[in-house]
């Protein structure tokens, strides 16, 4: 086999491979020093403009966060969000504390009947730890003398707390996190909504005095409270499912409510119980017991737990019946309006004795409520009463209760649980599922009704009754006063005052 010398390559073909490759290496060190001082601009250009974004956050605070507004105010209307500017950095020696139950408060008017000048820190749907932070915010500036705070039981309710946005971090005194406000794009919708869009719809800037108020904004009255008093006895059953224990809402009173107090000695705080329909507590005791029972129990503790403090005055407006009774003060069972919010503020700059809970009236308030949950119902024309029934025979005369009441058309008969009328009559009852008929016997007297008829049978005959039984609430429920005239009872039906309805039952037989 013949041996082959490899021929070497010309000098000159090595030398031009040389300079190829290093002519590459060049290409690859240039290309990587441009990507770096390309990313370098970059990231300089993005601090320049994240530095001059955060910049005109801080210069422009839409929420007055650093410093009070050098052009005319526009306020948010999201209140975890507007409060803790306006609490750094405005005027002020009275605050409100609590729910929306105190967004109706003017502050010019709690000026005049608490002698100071206020700032409204309201919070819609807001728990005992957002209560904490906000009047905290506000105490440790130093300027406050009064605190004004509506103390609602469901505020204590933690377990229950709905998820929402909450800036925690503009609560504290952690400058760093603030990157959360200098970037946050929403705030400059808000300020757009509130700067351009509101004037062009013809609407006026938000002011202080009624920032947050919302009484002109829904309507009240008592149909609407009568129509929503209705669907929330069966609507409202499954929240005694999941209340909590009370030495759990003890402990966030403790935590939140009290050992603030404790802190601030010198800080007046007059504390109140809001003055709910009627109907709301009604609703409670019939369809959550357990936190009806918990919130009165709640109201007599935290007051013992108060009294021992000489800042602080507890009011409770929840059993004054002229403002509790009329439905047309509400939006719903618990929302009452502004004027309501005005006679609170009144009331408590006077120190007035008929609200100003002592060691002396405080089971008095308990009594009371007690009182006016019984027999409790809403008239045809959407008036609370309370009925006083009672069946004479002879020249004995008993008193009559019922669990559940509900008036008539032309309010002339009142419908009540068919069990509890049968016991109050001394009948016996049989219930036939598939008639839907009652069948009482009550001494040598039989009669039978039907849900929904009028006609009922007796041992006489067949006879007409005014008002047909019907089904309220998944109860079955007869006009008491039409039943027992088939068993010889007469009724006679009166008013002798605005809240009460008497009915008689008298034996003819």
């Amino acid at each position: 086999m013949q041996h082959i010398t490899p021929v070497p390559a010309p000098e000159s073909a090595k030398s031009q491979d040389g300079r190829s490759r290093k002519n590459k290496d060049q290409r690859k060190r240039v290309t990587a020093k441009q990507s770096r001082k390309v990313l370098i601009q970059f990231a300089v250009s993005a601090i320049i403009m994240a530095s001059l974004v955060a910049l005109l956050t801080v210069v422009l605070d839409p929420l007055q966060f650093y410093h009070k507004s050098f052009y005319p105010a526009i306020y948010s209307n999201e209140q975890r969000y507007q409060n803790p500017g306006l609490a750094k950095n405005y005027d002020y020696d009275t605050i409100i504390i609590g729910t929306s139950m105190t967004e109706n408060f003017v502050p010019s008017e709690v000026d005049k009947a608490l002698g100071g000048k206020t700032l409204k820190l309201s919070v819609r749907g807001s728990t005992a730890d957002e209560h904490n932070a906000i009047a905290s915010l506000a105490l440790e500036t130093g300027k406050v003398k009064k605190v004004l705070w509506g103390l609602d039981y469901f505020s204590l309710k933690m377990g229950s707390k709905e998820e929402i946005d909450n800036p925690t971090y503009l609560y504290d005194d952690k400058w760093w996190n603030d990157y959360k406000y200098w970037f946050n794009y929403t705030i400059y919708q808000d300020l757009f909504k509130e700067a351009v869009l509101r004037p062009l719809r013809g609407l006026q800037a938000r002011q202080l005095e009624y920032l947050y108020n919302w009484n002109r904004e829904v309507t009240f009255g008592a149909k609407k409270v009568a129509d929503v008093y209705k669907s929330s006895r069966a609507g409202e059953a499954y929240f005694g499912l999941n209340e909590e224990p009370i030495e759990t809402i003890k402990e966030a009173f403790n935590e939140h409510i009290l050992a603030l107090v404790e802190k601030y000695p010198d800080v007046e705080f007059d504390f109140y119980y809001p003055p709910y329909s009627v109907l709301r507590q009604k609703v409670w005791q019939d369809t959550n017991n357990k936190r009806y029972l918990n919130q009165l129990e709640m109201k007599e503790w935290m007051f013992q737990q108060f009294d021992k403090l000489p800042n602080v005055h507890v009011y409770d407006f929840q059993e004054e019946s002229d403002w509790t009774y009329n439905l047309d003060l509400y939006k719903d069972l618990s929302h009452h309006n502004q004027d309501v919010n005005s006679w609170i503020a009144q009331a408590i700059g006077r120190e007035d004795p008929k609200y100003k809970m002592t060691q002396d009236n405080v089971e008095q308030f308990k009594i009371q409520m007690e009182q006016q949950l019984q027999m409790v119902m809403v008239t045809s024309k959407y008036v609370v009463v309370n009925a006083e029934i009672s069946l004479k025979e002879g020249s004995q005369t008993k008193p009559l209760t019922f669990t559940s009441l509900s008036a008539t058309d032309d309010d002339k008969d009142i419908f009540v649980p068919v069990k509890e009328a049968t016991a109050a009559l001394g009948a016996e009852m049989v219930w036939d599922q598939a008639a839907k008929s009652m069948t009482f016997k009550r001494g040598d007297q039989d009669v039978v009704i039907y849900v929904g008829k009028t006609e009922a049978k007796t041992t006489g005959g067949s006879k007409d009754i005014t008002y047909a039984p019907r089904l309220i609430d998944g109860t079955t429920m007869i006009p008491l006063a039409s039943v027992a005239a088939l068993f010889g009872f007469e009724a006679s039906l009166e008013q002798p005052s605005d809240r009460i309805i008497r009915m008689t039952l008298t034996s003819l037989q």
